[in-house]
């Protein structure tokens, strides 16, 4: 009885085993996952009850508050990269869909409002500031460069691969991809994305997740360094910059354009003045040395005379 139940035993435990690894979110290394029925996994935020989706993106917002959520499964925990923005990374106030909240705060009262792609765009202030929108991201550029090597690529074969990345790797239509330029070693994508349905992917989440595959620190799951080929040759991304654009102006205030255009007025009126100055010097000059000539021009005629 005791082999045959140590051999029961055994497949029990290579069944459970496969099934238990398998409880994982794909998009979303930071996910909480458990089985709550036979083959019925659900996975939740880091630090929260949201429920995911991890058959596609995680939103933005939800990925930087995981982020800053301290997991006791890491061995160290140390603050996050910052993300492209001069901000850098925060604790941020989400909707229950993913969206940010279109006002956020610090946990010093300060308070500044952001776009849908959590990029903040007006001055910061105290607890009185009021947003009355959240206002959409509808494009974004992406630039980046790649290491300069022997491989030369043709501008439609890198358009294609970037094309079939997006698609595959993050979930983003091609109708979003509004153009890819190619001067190497440049390469310039425009995401263009007006209005959003609920099925498909967010064009600041594909960004924030393309991000952290360039700085080797994936969210999937599988924590799988990007790779990018073109017909077979690698595309080694070097450097990486991301701007974002709104369907409204930024509203900050003119203060530090004030700032600016009082110093160049200053440095105007500074360089008029010396000019001035220096004209005045040398009439000043040129008139004593004419008078010196003429007085003494004036002394010889006089002694001419007497003789």
């Amino acid at each position: 009885m005791e082999p045959l139940f140590g051999v029961v035993l055994g497949l029990i435990l290579a069944v459970a085993s496969p099934a238990h690894n398998s409880c994982t979110c794909a998009t979303n290394k930071w996910a909480v996952c458990a089985l709550d029925g036979p083959g019925n996994c659900t996975c939740r935020l880091a630090g929260s009850d949201h429920l995911l989706d991890c058959s596609t993106l995680t939103s933005k917002c939800f990925l930087m508050k995981a982020e800053m959520t301290p997991l006791k499964e890491k061995r160290l925990w140390r603050p996050p990269h910052g993300v492209s923005d001069s901000d850098g990374i925060y604790n941020p106030d989400c909707e229950d869909s993913g969206v940010f909240k279109a006002r956020q705060c610090n946990q010093s009262s300060t308070c500044w409002c952001v776009n849908t792609a959590g990029v903040r765009r007006t001055e910061k202030g105290g607890r009185s500031l009021s947003c009355s929108e959240l206002v959409r991201t509808r494009w974004i550029y992406i630039e980046l460069t790649h290491k300069r090597s022997s491989n030369t690529f043709d501008v439609p074969d890198v358009a294609k691969a970037l094309t079939q990345l997006f698609e595959s790797r993050y979930k983003l239509h091609p109708k979003y991809i509004a153009a890819i330029k190619y001067d190497p070693p440049l390469i310039q994508i425009r995401l263009d994305q007006n209005k959003k349905p609920r099925w498909d992917v967010d064009i600041a989440d594909v960004a924030y997740y393309f991000e952290k595959d360039v700085n080797n620190d994936s969210v999937f799951h599988s924590d799988s360094s990007l790779t990018v080929s073109v017909n077979g040759d690698p595309l080694a991304i070097e450097k990486l910059w991301i701007y974002y654009v709104d369907e409204k102006p930024p509203e900050f205030c003119m203060r530090q354009l004030a700032a600016g255009i009082s110093a160049v007025v200053t440095v105007v009126v500074l360089t008029a003045g010396i000019g001035i100055a220096v004209l005045l010097i040398l009439r000043w000059l040129r008139t004593r040395t004419y008078k010196k000539f003429e007085c003494k021009e004036m002394k010889e005629i006089k002694a001419s005379t007497l003789e």
